[in-house]
């Protein structure tokens, strides 16, 4: 994205800006007004929604990108979000993306997503291209650099009908290591500065949404120098003092420059909390009311052994994470299309139980699916 005054796509805090102190103030203030109205709008649509619809519209399900009768299954239920997983993507795969939100009932488009980072870290590079991790970009180019190379990386992920990037990476870690079961960041944070890395992380972000990608910053509150990787083990962050002093600074240029959704990690938070941050009130609470985000908050996979170890399924940690104050669910690479859609439905109906018992409210998940809503319908309402 180029620019000063980029409009997010369903932007529910300011669009990200280059402006001045006192035009920014200006700035802010208007489209803040503005994106409430947006998300007020969509509230009220959401609210005539079933439940079932209204808790479908929080959960991501998960597929590979040659799994098309899956993804087609799901839009037609209703379902919010979509994570692609892959490296090869049949010919087809762009027409039935940009056909999901014809099959939507409410007609609107849905969050279609990869992990778009760089390097390693990249889906269908040949149809979204290549570029370097994270960290090579942060040596060698500048910020304008970044926005630029981002801005490519947006208009090849719109053109194959995808619409949010799960990235960038704001965790700070200097260290040149592959991630893998001790590191989880590596080469995918921009580096060890959390100065440089909150600059950079703005860049990236600001060249996705001037292609009208959403940008994801991950992983709150931070897993530069975690214990390990939660994929595939539990894990704790740097302590909560620690974080406050460096590890947080990148998401809070973010929040300050106005990117609109934030993936949770899943790792525990040593001072703060014994759950993993994705799970735990006390860390989402921190992010939407101490930093003052006001955008979308999202896990990240559910399915992770850090998770599962638990003893906690996709659904019940789904229902816990919704409790916690997140407002969409993801889950990891599915064994096969109907794991992934049986998934799906066993979160749906726990998520809708747990309405039931008054663990959560109809009111808190309809400002949830609301959330996902505008994060990819400007005008949910039409104009």
């Amino acid at each position: 994205m180029t620019v000063a005054h980029s409009t997010i796509v369903g932007a529910a805090t300011p669009a990200i800006s280059t402006t001045s102190t006192s035009t920014t103030t200006s700035t802010t203030l208007t489209t803040a007004t503005a994106a409430t109205s947006t998300l007020a709008c969509a509230t009220n649509l959401v609210s005539t929604w079933s439940l079932t619809r209204v808790v479908r519209e929080t959960i991501v399900v998960s597929a590979q990108g040659s799994s098309l009768a899956s993804l087609t299954q799901a839009a037609r239920q209703g379902y919010g979000g979509f994570l692609l997983f892959g490296t090869s993507a049949p010919a087809a795969l762009p027409a039935t993306l940009r056909s999901l939100a014809r099959l939507e009932p409410a007609r609107t488009a849905p969050m279609v997503m990869t992990d778009d980072e760089g390097g390693g870290i990249i889906r269908f590079p040949a149809l979204v291209g290549t570029w370097p991790w994270a960290q090579i970009m942060g040596a060698t180019m500048t910020p304008a650099q970044i926005t630029r190379q981002a801005q490519r990386v947006g208009a090849a992920m719109a053109h194959a009908g995808l619409n949010v990037d799960l990235a960038p990476v704001a965790d700070v870690d200097g260290r040149a290591q592959y991630p893998g079961g001790a590191n989880p960041d590596g080469l995918r944070s921009f580096g060890g500065s959390p100065a440089r890395v909150g600059v950079d992380v703005v860049a990236f972000a600001r060249g996705l949404t001037s292609a009208h990608v959403l940008a994801v910053v991950k992983h709150f509150p931070g897993l530069g120098g975690a214990t390990g990787n939660t994929d595939v083990a539990p894990a704790a962050t740097l302590p909560w003092s620690t974080l406050r002093h460096g590890g947080l600074a990148p998401f809070r240029a973010a929040i300050a420059a106005g990117v609109t959704a934030v993936m949770m990690s899943n790792a525990t938070v040593p001072g703060l909390s014994t759950l993993p941050a994705g799970l735990s009130p006390a860390v989402v609470s921190y992010l939407r009311h101490d930093l003052g985000f006001g955008g979308l908050i999202m896990t990240d996979a559910l399915s992770a052994v850090a998770v599962s170890a638990r003893h906690l399924s996709v659904a019940q940690a789904s229902v816990a994470a919704l409790v916690a104050g997140v407002n969409q669910v993801l889950n990891g690479n599915p064994a096969s299309p109907a794991l992934a859609l049986q998934t799906a439905s066993l979160t749906t109906a726990s998520v809708v139980a747990a309405v039931s018992d008054g663990r959560l409210t109809r009111a808190r998940l309809v400002d949830d699916a609301a959330h996902v809503l505008v994060a990819t319908n400007p005008h949910p309402c039409g104009g």
